[in-house]
């Protein structure tokens, strides 16, 4: 059985980053961080292995790339 990919919220995503709420949706804007993905209609979350991506190399990340 695959192991489906697990979303993480913001509180969850500003704890393992370090990063403000504004910093955070500043490197979003900017295309250096990853960006949400909706799981509601009012509600949004990030993908946990992009988030781990960002965090093994902060500076490296690109939304260019591919996910």
């Amino acid at each position: 059985m695959t192991n489906p990919e697990r979303i993480i919220r913001l509180r969850t995503v500003l704890d393992r980053t370090g990063l403000s709420r504004t910093t955070l949706y500043r490197k979003i804007g900017e295309g250096t961080f990853p960006r949400q993905v909706p799981i509601s209609i009012h509600g949004a979350g990030w993908y946990e292995s992009a988030i781990n991506r960002w965090i093994a190399n902060p500076a490296g990340y690109s939304e260019d790339r591919a996910d």
